[in-house]
């Protein structure tokens, strides 16, 4: 409480130096949910679309899940969200005296997804750059998220709107950058990595989805979309290349199907060591 009776309490716009002045607020900072706890944040992010960006943060959150820590996804892909589909989550959240309440998972990881207060989620999100920006601060300051030791942040692709706004509005203790084999993924790497430098953001490393293909008779790999270039590409940024994950039809029926915590593979265990450290 302010020293001063006519005390509005927007320190921005006040003179006074009272014992309660608080810290000016980063103009774009979003604050979390007062009944909210949220330890780590986890961006996944992708140069380009078609990679398997929400595949992946999905397999992410259900191996995270069976280590132990308690999990969150975040779907901030507000024009092509996927992730309840890949849980097999159809049914609408609800709100509470703390706040929108995220769905859960069979497992128990805590979803929020546009498609989740969407009455007919087959219908396009035509909004707006700030109006998706404001709904992807909305996930973080309204929704209840309950004791998540993780939550992962499922971006769209580019360097756009929105992924500027997770950097700036949100906590995030590092991204994962999700590529493809092709040749022109250099280009597109780097414009990822060069914004996150620019935001200050640690980058965790590089998965390479779709990678290869494997010979179901004599296990053979096969370079579908021609020879990797991901080491290189780490290497030049001085990233860590954390997982190779091949195309492999159990991954895609799983998603489909919205059994991606069933999975019986895990291409990704190598990436969960290494947010464990974090």
């Amino acid at each position: 409480m302010s020293d001063n009776t006519n005390c509005t309490n927007d320190c921005s716009t006040c003179g006074e130096n009272c014992s309660s002045r608080r810290e000016e607020q980063n103009s774009f900072e979003a604050f979390l949910n007062p009944y909210s706890s949220v330890k780590k944040v986890i961006g996944i992010m992708s140069g380009k679309g078609g990679v398997g960006k929400s595949s992946v943060t999905a397999m992410l959150a259900a191996n995270t899940q069976k280590q132990g820590l308690k999990t969150a996804i975040l779907d901030a892909d507000i024009t092509g969200p996927s992730i309840p589909k890949a849980f097999g989550i159809t049914q609408k959240a609800a709100g509470s005296d703390f706040g929108i309440l995220p769905e859960q998972s069979e497992s128990g990881i805590d979803i929020m997804s546009i498609n989740l207060l969407l009455e007919d989620d087959r219908e396009p999100v035509v909004w707006r750059g700030p109006v998706i920006a404001g709904t992807v601060k909305q996930f973080w300051t309204e929704v209840f998220w309950e004791n998540e030791d993780i939550m992962f942040v499922d971006m769209p692709p580019g360097t756009g709107d929105v992924p500027l706004t997770v950097f700036q509005s949100l906590p995030v203790d590092g991204i994962i950058i999700v590529t493809s084999p092709q040749e022109l993924v250099s280009m597109i790497v780097s414009k990822a990595v060069k914004m996150a430098e620019l935001m200050n953001i640690p980058i965790i490393g590089l998965i390479e989805n779709m990678s290869y293909a494997e010979c179901p008779d004599c296990g053979k790999k096969i370079n579908i979309f021609g020879e990797s270039h991901i080491d290189e590409i780490a290497s030049t940024h001085n990233l860590k290349v954390l997982d190779k994950i091949p195309i492999d039809p159990k991954i895609a029926k799983a998603c489909d199907d919205g059994m991606i915590e069933k999975l019986d593979i895990d291409p990704v265990k190598n990436t969960v060591e290494e947010i464990k450290k974090i």
